[in-house]
């Protein structure tokens, strides 16, 4: 497992000409602040899949016309943790969940050239417990798919699922059991859930990224957390579990540091959410900017 500590890594490794375009964008500008709600321009165009049994699933599409690309530009489902429920609004906005790190970065892929698919809940989702148990479901999978089969004819470019936090368990629960069009080209985990807890009332609470059958995966993944997480789900110590039962044909785990939250305290479950180690606070744009970097074939 490679450790990432500050900005170390950017001596180390050659970009490609989008890369490079976006980190001299954000040189030129402040870093993102945690807490800042999301600018009206990272919302997009409406896309509504039918899904199973007679529902309806939603994504905000979302791109930056004129961010540099080659050839079709690559397409990020982005699929946020807790109940996955975004309550995206007719603009494209996410009502919930709005402050959530996969948001805070999407300005980020958008400036490099990068297409974004946020993906909400399904329609008869909408209950307090959100998606739920439901995200290891073959039919969750299924679902999913229908929205990676729906965005080539749009972007004309690979496709890649990046889930955080109980969004992994989606993600990989997909990567898993996708073939064919319906599969994504590669896979993105950020704060990956490996903990899960049976005792607590709610069943679902004790599912965990390997909980799918990972063996299947064989697309390129990438296993990111920080090193000062204190979610008690969520231990960086165990990323290289992940890669040692996927397939992939590139795989990497990294654990990142930094940031203004030190290590120390005693995990527990309330450093799960926005403005921790957990959310990559005060990181978006070297996380978004190494995420890029392996999204086109080099290393985080």
């Amino acid at each position: 497992m490679k450790r990432i500590a500050g900005s170390t890594w950017r001596s180390a490794l050659r970009f490609s000409p989008r890369v490079l375009l976006f980190l001299a964008s954000m040189a030129a500008s402040s870093v993102a602040q945690p807490v800042a709600a999301p600018p009206a321009n990272i919302c997009g165009e409406v896309v509504t899949i039918a899904t199973h049994d007679r529902t309806t699933t939603r994504y905000a599409f979302a791109q930056k016309p004129d961010a540099p690309a080659r050839g079709g530009p690559i397409a990020l489902v982005l699929l946020v943790g807790g109940g996955g429920v975004l309550d995206l609004d007719g603009a494209g906005c996410p009502r919930a969940f709005a402050r959530n790190s996969l948001i805070r970065m999407r300005p980020f892929f958008h400036d490099a050239g990068f297409v974004t698919a946020l993906v909400d809940a399904p329609s008869d989702v909408r209950g307090e417990n959100g998606l739920a148990g439901f995200r290891t479901a073959r039919q969750h999978a299924a679902d999913l798919g229908k929205e990676i089969a729906d965005l080539p004819s749009r972007t004309h470019g690979q496709v890649w699922l990046v889930g955080h936090s109980r969004g992994t368990i989606s993600a990989a629960n997909a990567a898993a059991r996708l073939s064919g069009a319906s599969a994504p080209d590669g896979l993105v985990l950020l704060s990956a859930l490996m903990s899960g807890d049976a005792s607590r009332r709610k069943p679902f609470v004790a599912q965990t990224v390997f909980d799918p059958p990972l063996e299947a995966i064989t697309v390129p993944v990438l296993v990111i957390g920080h090193e000062a997480d204190n979610c008690l789900r969520a231990p960086a110590r165990l990323m290289g579990a992940i890669t040692a039962r996927t397939r992939g044909v590139r795989q990497q785990a990294v654990a990142v540091a930094g940031g203004p939250i030190k290590p120390g305290r005693a995990p527990n479950i309330a450093d799960c959410g926005v403005g921790e180690p957990h959310d990559f606070v005060a990181q978006e744009a070297e996380v978004a900017a190494g995420i890029l970097r392996f999204v086109e074939g080099g290393g985080y």
